[in-house]
């Protein structure tokens, strides 16, 4: 407990800053690989706290990483900062207000994601200096999570090769700690080319990419009788052939996201996506190719390291909100539907009364919920080459979905900035506890390695592609 209070102390102590950077990064939103303000708001974060500065990491200009201490296991703690296009909003108003400029918001809390994660890498920096034990701690800033797969290209290029635990956190209506239950992703996009013609005069000449690609899009939703109930698959045009309904559409491009519960159904399931694309250019008489843009594998648990952070979500309680916070979450709420409240509840199948606006108690732990309905992250990818352990942080309204201006306009507010720091004092706590214990870390690894042997990580991003950096503009004097 005393180690616990020391760590919480520090914490504490460096909080105010880190607050001040959650709000920074909130000030610029940047999309996937595009976070060049926020990542140089962290790394100069980094720089004021004394850490020893890498850039680039992994060969990706918005990577940054910084390692404080000496020796002994290397604890790594993840942070994002990528915001989302269109949820551009006002801090503070309850009613959608958004802000000049680009349209990109942070409506999923990633200026809170990165912010607290450094937070928690600090104090666990300065525990290190303070009590000399061996150790190193290592924040990294991670880019594109939305879709982009930035720790996946991180993992391929062997950031991660020498950690020994990860923690990382994401912002939440409730605190506890994230189940290990994602979607492993590829993102693909198919191109079908065939032949243009005049479609009045000799359409018989012609050969219509579009007519491929929605035969395609038909024998995919036809195939979903016939696959796992938890998968998902979804297409979206990125280029239907043109606009002129009198010339037969020679090119038209694809994407489609395909997610499945295990990696390697996911690979199973993107075969048989890709026989029916094949199938839609035979019965045109058009050809088709596909180029994998990213990929994720789903998330890999770790019980031991996970019931460390229950531990240290449970010693210190629910965070502290005041009437203040519960007003303005109360706020938010009635711009929401009851559906969209019950929403977290019917996920997690939690006891808790839907009627409050804001968390007051810690998640019980479990390892199967949020089995029915999840998304994809790339911490899914770090999870199969280092043990993991993920927690669930309150910052909004009980009820906030995700992707959504809501989400956004929570981001400054105080009931925010008290969950990313009681969530920074959980991953720290839980560093330390690993840091103390050599016996309690040959498990959390002895775990790790025994499922990776009964299914060795394959990653679902080709060796072949490389991430779709963004050309850092240059601004004139």
């Amino acid at each position: 407990m005393e180690n616990q209070d020391q760590i919480w102390s520090y914490v504490e102590r460096k909080a105010e800053p880190m607050i001040g950077l959650s709000d920074a990064v909130w000030d610029v939103p940047e999309l996937n690989y595009g976070e060049f303000a926020s990542c140089a708001l962290h790394k100069n974060a980094l720089e004021a706290q004394g850490f020893r500065v890498t850039t680039n990491v992994g060969g990706l200009p918005t990577a940054v990483m910084g390692e404080a201490g000496a020796g002994g296991p290397v604890i790594a703690i993840l942070g994002e900062y990528d915001a989302l296009p269109g949820l551009s909003q006002a801090a503070g108003e309850a009613t959608h207000t958004p802000l000049p400029g680009d349209g990109s918001g942070h409506g999923c809390g990633h200026n809170l994601l990165g912010s607290a994660a450094l937070l928690a890498a600090t104090a666990v920096k300065d525990w290190l200096a303070e009590t000399g034990a061996p150790g190193r701690v290592r924040y990294y800033g991670c880019p594109a999570e939305e879709g982009g797969a930035g720790k996946g290209f991180m993992v391929r290029e062997g950031v991660f090769d020498d950690v020994d635990i990860a923690i990382t956190w994401h912002p939440a209506h409730f605190a506890g700690v994230f189940p290990a239950a994602s979607l492993a992703n590829q993102i693909i996009d198919f191109t079908f080319t065939g032949r243009a013609s005049h479609a009045a005069a000799a359409p018989h000449l012609g050969r219509s990419a579009l007519d491929a690609a929605e035969l395609m899009n038909v024998g995919v939703n036809y195939m979903r009788e016939h696959m796992l109930p938890s998968s998902r698959i979804h297409y979206a045009y990125q280029d239907a052939g043109g606009v002129a309904p009198n010339v037969v559409q020679s090119r038209t491009v694809i994407r489609y996201t395909v997610r499945a519960t295990e990696l390697d159904e996911l690979l199973r399931l993107t075969a048989r996506v890709r026989k029916i694309a094949d199938g839609a250019a035979l019965m045109t008489e058009t050809t088709v190719s596909s180029a994998v843009l990213s990929g994720m594998a789903n998330l890999l648990g770790n019980a031991t390291l996970e019931h460390v952070l229950q531990a240290n979500l449970e010693r210190l309680g629910p965070p502290q909100f005041d009437e203040a916070d519960r007003a303005f979450a109360r706020s938010i709420r009635e711009s929401l539907t009851p559906e969209d409240i019950a929403a977290p509840f019917v996920a997690a199948c939690l006891p808790i009364d839907p009627e409050k606006p804001l968390c007051d108690a810690i998640l019980p732990y479990r390892s199967d919920s949020f089995r029915t309905m999840m998304g994809s992250t790339d911490v899914g990818d770090v999870s199969w080459v280092v043990p993991t352990a993920q927690a669930l942080g309150a910052t909004c309204a009980i009820g906030t979905p995700f992707h959504t201006w809501q989400m956004t306009a929570q981001g400054k507010s105080p009931l925010a900035h008290k969950g990313m720091v009681h969530v920074a004092k959980a991953m720290a706590g839980t560093a330390i506890d690993v840091l103390r214990d050599e016996t309690l870390l040959a498990r959390v690894k002895r775990e790790h390695a025994e499922k990776v042997a009964k299914t060795p990580y394959v990653s679902p991003i080709p060796p072949d592609v490389q991430p779709p950096l963004v050309v850092r503009a240059v601004q004139a004097a």
